[in-house]
C-alpha cells in the first residue's frame, strides 16, 4: 500500500509541473504583446504627430518667437533679376534672394537691395497659409550708353508691338555717303538666334526726310507716305526708289484691310476679358494694349467708368497692392486679367500716348517682362511696377522723347538723343539697365 501511494504522489507532482510552465509562457506572451502593443501605439502616435506637424507647417504655422505660442503664417516667396541681392524686411537684412521666408499675416515694408542697382521698394501683405510671391527687376544706377546709328536720324517710327523701329537717315552733302546712308532703315528689337545679323538694315534709298511711315498689322510692310504718293515697303528687302510703286489710288482699300486685321485681332485678345471690361475698354477708352504675355491690359479711359467688383473668383496670393475701379477720364491703367485687378499707372494728360499717336509727347509702353511700364517723359524715363508701385528713374538727361523703346532682352532700352549737342541730328542709342 504504501508504494501504491507513492506513486500516486509521484504522477500528481509530475501532472503539475506542466501547468506550471505553461503558467509561465502564458504570462511572458501576455507581457510580451502589451510591450508590441505599446511600441505600435508610441509608433502611430509619433507618425500622427509628425505628420501634423508636417501638415501645420506646410499650412503655414509657426511659433512665434514673441509669445512662443504656434500661430498661422504665410510664406514670402522674392527672386530678383539678378540674383544675390539682399531682403530688408521693416529694416532687418533676413536673407538674399532667391528665398523662401516665414511671416507672420500682416504687412510689410520689403526692400531688395543690390551695390549698383536701384533698391526695390514694395509694401507686401501676408496672408496666413497662403503664398506670396514677388520678383523684384533691379535697374542700374548708372546705365552706359552705346551708338547703334552714327550719321544722325530725322525720323523714327516704332511698329505698335515695338518689336521694329523704322527711321529715316537724310541726305548729306556727300554724295558717296547718300549711296550708302539715305533712306529708310529698320532695326529688328527681338532676340535672334546666334549667328543671324541684328544690325539695321536699308529698305530703301532717297530723299525721303518729309515722309511719313505707318506699320501693317503684322509688322512685316511700312506704308511711306509723301505729299502726293505713298507707296509699301517689304521690311525685309531692299526696294530702290526707282522700282517703288505708287499706291496712292488704292490707299483706301489698303487701310480698310488693316483696320479689318486690327479689329479681328482686338476682338480675339477681348474675348479673354469679363463682359464688364470688355464694354469699357470698347466704350470708355482712348486705346489699349495688351501685355506681351497677354494676361494684362493697359488703357487711357476716356471717360468715367466703374469696374464691378468680383467679377473673377478671387486667387490665393494674389496681389494685395491697393487697386482702383473708379475711373477717371485721361488716367491710365493697368487690368490683370488673371486676378481681376484694376490699377492706376498714371494720372496721364491729352499729350499720353500709348504707341498710335506719331506726334505724341510722352509714351507709355509695355517692358517684354509683362510686369513692368516704361515711362517716356520730356528729359527723363522711368520704369514702374505693372501695379502703380516701385516707380525708378532709369535715365534723366536730354533725349529726343518720347523715344524710348524697350528691347526684347529686357536688359536693354533703345533712345534716340543728341547727347545734348544742339544743331545736330540725334541717333539711336542703347541704354544698358543691367
Amino acid at each position: 500500500m504504501i508504494i501504491k501511494k507513492s506513486n500516486k504522489r509521484k504522477k500528481l507532482q509530475n501532472n503539475k509541473q506542466p501547468n506550471a510552465c505553461e503558467s509561465n509562457k502564458n504570462t511572458d506572451q501576455f507581457l510580451l504583446n502589451k510591450i508590441r502593443f505599446v511600441i505600435s501605439l508610441i509608433t502611430l502616435v509619433f507618425v500622427i504627430s509628425t505628420a501634423t506637424v508636417a501638415f501645420l507647417y506646410a499650412k503655414g504655422f509657426r511659433i512665434s518667437h514673441e509669445s512662443g505660442k504656434i500661430i498661422p503664417s504665410g510664406l514670402l516667396v522674392l527672386k530678383s533679376v539678378p540674383d544675390g541681392a539682399q531682403i530688408i524686411i521693416d529694416g532687418e537684412l533676413k536673407t538674399a534672394t532667391n528665398a523662401t521666408i516665414s511671416l507672420e499675416s500682416k504687412a510689410y515694408d520689403v526692400i531688395v537691395r543690390k551695390e549698383g542697382y536701384f533698391d526695390w521698394n514694395k509694401r507686401l501683405t501676408i496672408k496666413e497659409q497662403e503664398v506670396t510671391e514677388a520678383t523684384a527687376y533691379l535697374f542700374k544706377t548708372a546705365p552706359s550708353l552705346s551708338a547703334i546709328t552714327f550719321t544722325g536720324i530725322s525720323k523714327v517710327f516704332p511698329s505698335r508691338d515695338l518689336t521694329k523701329i523704322a527711321y529715316i537717315i537724310p541726305p548729306s552733302s556727300s554724295p558717296s555717303q547718300n549711296k550708302q546712308t539715305a533712306g529708310i532703315w529698320v532695326m529688328e528689337m527681338l532676340n535672334l538666334p546666334l549667328g543671324l545679323s541684328r544690325e539695321p538694315k536699308r529698305i530703301t534709298d532717297g530723299n525721303l526726310e518729309n515722309a511719313i511711315i505707318e506699320w501693317s498689322p503684322d509688322q512685316s510692310q511700312v506704308l511711306v507716305k509723301l505729299s502726293s504718293s505713298a507707296f509699301l515697303l517689304d521690311t525685309n528687302t531692299f526696294t530702290p526708289q526707282e522700282k517703288r510703286i505708287n499706291i496712292q489710288p488704292t490707299i483706301n482699300e489698303l487701310y480698310a484691310n488693316w483696320e479689318k486685321v486690327k479689329k479681328d485681332k482686338n476682338n480675339s485678345q477681348l474675348v479673354k476679358l469679363p463682359e464688364e471690361v470688355k464694354s469699357i475698354l470698347s466704350k470708355k477708352s482712348r486705346d489699349f494694349i495688351f501685355s506681351p504675355d497677354e494676361k494684362m491690359v493697359m488703357y487711357i479711359a476716356s471717360g468715367s467708368a466703374t469696374i464691378p467688383n468680383d467679377l473673377l473668383k478671387k486667387l490665393p496670393g494674389s496681389s494685395t497692392q491697393t487697386e482702383t475701379r473708379e475711373l477717371s477720364d485721361s488716367k491710365v491703367y493697368v487690368y490683370d486679367l488673371v486676378e481681376d485687378k484694376n490699377f492706376l499707372i498714371d494720372d496721364g494728360s491729352a499729350e499720353t500716348d500709348l504707341g498710335t499717336l506719331p506726334n505724341a509727347k510722352r509714351r507709355l509702353s509695355w517692358f517684354p517682362t509683362s510686369r513692368h511700364i516704361v515711362i517716356a517723359d520730356i528729359n527723363n524715363i522711368s520704369i514702374i511696377d505693372y501695379d502703380g508701385t516701385n516707380k525708378q528713374s532709369v535715365y534723366s538727361g536730354a533725349y529726343t522723347a518720347p523715344h524710348a523703346y524697350p528691347s526684347v532682352s529686357t536688359d536693354r532700352l533703345i533712345i534716340l538723343t543728341n547727347l545734348g549737342a544742339s544743331g545736330s541730328l540725334p541717333n539711336l542709342y542703347s541704354l544698358s539697365l543691367r
